[in-house]
């Protein structure tokens, strides 16, 4: 049973108790009014003894000479207490149903509003839920588009790399504004030996650059050729640039095609500012500059 229904059955069941007792008392009380009114029946009718059971429903007298008037009156005064003890005991009985049915109800409605309690924390933990897991997908999201963002920077930045190595120029000639004022294997006063490569003359402090890629193998100051820078390529072919004002690179540096190392000058054995430029196979003797050049794509 549930302990909500206890205090309401024990009410019940006091209440029960005292009905019952109040029962008893008017039927005592109907009891004597009975035995008064059957003498007083009998006195009327000339009787001198009336036998009346000492129970409200206990067998009928044995000897009452009462008229067929008087026995019908005593009969509906017998019926009319048994249907009153009947209400009573009926009224007791849906007194308890009610009680029963309310205490019912009120465990029902006790269910139902924790039901409804249960219910309420559920919806806030599923919402709670989705609210973190939306969160975490956003998060996720947002992670993986830097990703591809930074994916997509680094492959761009790489292709213009690779677009601007392939647009760079693979060879250039040494210097630019220039005129040829001798060629190779040319004769002349000015030399000892013939001519061993191209003079590219041409105002002075114009930039002087490499042919080629490649790595500076000399950066010096060296005799007739003035200042004088050697970078060897690829291939092992060796270029030679001289008369310079200055030096712009070092021994060791790398350098690509076009890149500056010096400056056209007037050091050394020369009359007029411009850049003695020899190639060198395999860093051997010179050979003639013009068509190894245009070998390579450009011309002088």
């Amino acid at each position: 049973m549930p302990e909500a229904e206890r205090p309401a059955l024990r009410r019940l069941a006091t209440a029960r108790r005292v009905a019952k007792h109040r029962l008893s008392r008017r039927n005592i009380g109907r009891r004597g009014q009975l035995i008064g009114l059957t003498a007083a029946l009998a006195a009327a009718a000339g009787t001198t003894a009336v036998g009346v059971s000492s129970s409200a429903t206990g067998p009928a007298p044995t000897s009452t000479g009462l008229s067929p008037s008087q026995a019908d009156a005593l009969t509906a005064a017998r019926i009319d207490r048994r249907d009153l003890g009947s209400r009573d005991s009926s009224r007791i009985d849906l007194s308890l149903a009610a009680t029963r049915k309310a205490a019912a109800d009120k465990a029902a409605k006790q269910r139902a509003a924790r039901l409804a309690t249960n219910a309420t924390l559920t919806e806030r933990r599923a919402l709670a839920l989705a609210s973190a897991k939306a969160v975490a997908a956003r998060k996720a999201a947002a992670k993986a588009k830097a990703l591809a963002a930074a994916k997509a920077a680094a492959l761009a930045k790489a292709k213009a790399a690779a677009a601007k190595a392939k647009a760079a120029p693979k060879i250039v000639l040494p210097t630019t504004g220039y005129h040829l004022t001798a060629r190779f294997d040319q004769a002349g006063g000015r030399w000892a030996h013939n001519h061993t490569g191209l003079d590219f003359a041409a105002p002075m402090g114009t930039p002087v650059r490499s042919v080629m890629a490649g790595e500076v193998i000399q950066a010096d100051y060296e005799g007739a050729y003035g200042r004088q820078v050697k970078v060897r390529h690829a291939d092992g072919t060796v270029t030679s640039y001289s008369h310079m004002s200055e030096f712009d690179v070092s021994v060791g540096d790398s350098v690509s095609a076009g890149s500056k190392v010096g400056a056209i000058g007037m050091t050394g054995n020369t009359t007029g500012p411009h850049v003695h430029f020899e190639v060198l196979p395999g860093g051997g003797s010179p050979i003639d500059p013009e068509p190894w050049l245009r070998e390579h794509g450009v011309n002088p």
